[in-house]
């Protein structure tokens, strides 16, 4: 749902304004010294980029579901390494403060979210519990009307920055599987909270990710999110719903401007005396990639209005990661393919992408767990159908 066309569309025009002529020049030094300029950084302040999904009342733009993600296919046309600064926020890190968050929660933290005075980050993968995050093993033992946790969380992207952590620990030592899963909010700062430095990954270089050690840290039973204990897998889980959301849309962006960087490509790139896109088979490759950029922003933009209108999308919002995560891989490896020699060096556009959207297809659910999931929900309806 766009709620005003105008100024929406006034919104979006400063988006691609400030990410094509401030982000994009920078894409290939960030990649390189792995690191955003913090002016970059408090330029996104600035125009109000960690506030997206936030609502207005606590200083965001407080954006639907459709306008969230023509947001996020616009800002991930320039290397997705730069919405990873401030995706958290505007997205998983905020929102189980968002849909589950107690209103004096939610007064303290998410005007600092929105603003981008503080950065957030979402601590739920273990080193047992990644795809099967109901595997949780970090406890969290009462003590008077406090808490003890201990652990190690792993893979949280934006750790070695964050300020304040959603940190999901077990409660209830004897429940198995999603219950008696609780989330905290602990601020950097807390003692025994720490984060080692960051680790090397293939791609999203200036993205940083890395684990969360947790050794007798002690948070008053205030910080539980919610207010509410053995709630925090389904409050993980509505996060993730909307995240999958989010993520279709980042999977499209990088596409679409791969799309047109093949073509340009094309165009320019000669061999046996002509441009290569007068060979039938660059032609397919370039074909094919745009008609499953089309596809996914079709599945994304309904899904999206759907939730907006306030339907059940879990399967939808499946599908969709799904499809454009793995849509988005293949776009990558053909622009690869149409780039040729140079497109497997170093400093060219198509191998940058290609590292950096490998990631899609593993989190915020592998496309294993999708098609896993997608297919329980499938047959338990024709199920209850019969």
């Amino acid at each position: 749902m766009i709620r005003d066309p105008e100024k929406f569309k006034a919104l979006l025009t400063g988006v691609r304004q400030f990410m094509r002529t401030e982000c994009l020049p920078l894409e290939e030094q960030v990649d390189v010294k792995d690191v955003i300029p913090e002016s970059i950084v408090q330029r996104m302040r600035e125009v109000g980029l960690f506030g997206h999904s936030i609502p207005e009342e606590y200083g965001g733009a407080g954006l639907t579901s459709e306008e969230l993600s023509l947001v996020n296919i616009e800002v991930s046309q320039v290397a997705t390494t730069f919405r990873a600064r401030f995706g958290g926020n505007t997205g998983i890190a905020s929102e189980s403060l968002v849909v589950d968050g107690t209103p004096a929660q939610k007064n303290q933290y998410l005007p600092q979210l929105a603003s981008g005075r503080i950065t957030g980050c979402f601590a739920l993968t273990e080193p047992e519990a990644g795809s099967d995050a109901t595997a949780q093993q970090t406890p969290a033992a009462r003590d008077g009307d406090h808490f003890v946790l201990n652990g190690r969380k792993c893979f949280i992207t934006n750790a070695p920055i964050a300020d304040l952590f959603t940190v999901f620990a077990r409660t209830d030592g004897n429940a198995r599987g999603a219950k008696g899963i609780t989330a905290f909010l602990v601020e950097r700062g807390t003692p025994g909270l720490t984060t080692p430095p960051a680790v090397r990954k293939m791609g999203q270089h200036g993205s940083p990710v890395g684990d969360v050690v947790l050794q007798n840290v002690r948070v008053h039973e205030s910080a539980i999110v919610g207010g509410l204990e053995g709630q925090g897998f389904r409050t993980a889980m509505r996060a993730l719903n909307k995240q999958r959301i989010n993520l279709a849309g980042l999977c499209i962006g990088p596409a679409i401007r791969l799309v047109e960087e093949m073509a340009n490509r094309a165009l320019v790139r000669r061999q046996s005396g002509q441009a290569i896109g007068e060979f039938q088979l660059v032609q397919q490759l370039i074909a094919e990639s745009n008609t499953e950029v089309h596809a996914a922003r079709a599945l994304l933009l309904e899904t999206a209005r759907k939730r907006d209108a306030g339907e059940d999308v879990t399967t939808e919002a499946s599908m969709s990661k799904l499809f454009a995560s793995e849509m988005c891989g293949r776009v990558a490896d053909r622009a690869v393919q149409v780039f040729g020699g140079s497109g497997y060096m170093a400093g060219n556009v198509a191998e940058r992408f290609f590292r950096d959207v490998r990631v899609f297809r593993i989190y915020e659910g592998t496309s294993q767990i999708h098609i896993t999931n997608i297919a329980k929900r499938v047959l338990a309806q024709a199920a209850e159908q019969r």
